[in-house]
């Protein structure tokens, strides 16, 4: 089943007089329990692609559905409802908020976005804290943890509120070379025992071989037709 699908997507930005093609009428499809990699240098329209799934920007043109659902037609208030229901979001900067704990990190979304009750919203930190290999680190704050760490926290954040769709724009940037590998590893174990799906966008070479689908992208444009398995 395709959790997403895009026909013809456009994304134009006006910097002043000027029209920028970020995305050029791009055709793709996305299936469930996917681990897909949008690939390209910068400026090639990845973090553009990533952020319209993720209905953090909107489509200029073309259709772009999401779990069946048309994302461009969202109002601001769908569209955050929609994300806070239905997918997740890994940074390349951790973006861990900086008071709270590896644990409490976790639970923010569960309490401000689910409004889950105490006692699931605590069976659940619990339990990705373990999934993830960091239930000792569980009361530290982030600048007590290591970057993998933190990146352990972030995924495990990403996965609280058990989303269909994980969108990770470039995740590993900010690690060493084996850290990044055993999180890569970590997300790849996450997808198959949740179940959820994990869209990259990269330049990493190491998610590109991990990736079992690889769309390239260059000037806004799919270059290698329809994707392709690694």
């Amino acid at each position: 089943m395709a959790l997403v699908e895009a026909s013809g997507l456009h994304k134009t930005y006006r910097e002043g007089d000027v029209s920028v093609h970020a995305v050029r009428g791009i055709d793709f499809s996305i299936e469930s329990g996917g681990f897909v990699a949008f690939v390209g240098p910068s400026g090639s329209g990845k973090s553009t692609v990533l952020n319209m799934i993720g209905c953090l920007d909107r489509a200029t043109g073309g259709k772009l559905l999401v779990l069946d659902t048309d994302v461009a037609a969202l109002g601001r208030r769908e569209a955050a409802d929609f994300r806070g229901a239905n997918l997740g979001f890994v940074f390349q900067d951790f973006n861990l908020i900086p008071v709270l704990s590896a644990a409490e990190n976790i639970e923010y979304p569960l309490l401000m976005v689910q409004n889950w009750p105490v006692a699931k919203r605590r069976a659940r930190v619990a339990e990705l804290l373990e999934a993830v290999g960091i239930a000792d680190r569980a009361d530290k704050r982030p600048d007590q943890l290591s970057g993998g760490q933190k990146q352990r926290v972030a995924v495990a954040r990403a996965l609280a509120s058990k989303p269909k769709l994980v969108l990770a724009d470039e995740p590993t940037a900010n690690l060493d070379h084996v850290t990044a590998l055993r999180i890569i590893d970590l997300m790849k174990a996450m997808r198959d025992e949740f179940g959820t799906t994990f869209v990259f966008s990269t330049h990493d070479p190491r998610i590109v071989d991990a990736a079992e689908e690889v769309f390239h992208l260059e000037d806004g444009r799919i270059v290698d037709g329809v994707g392709g398995s690694t």
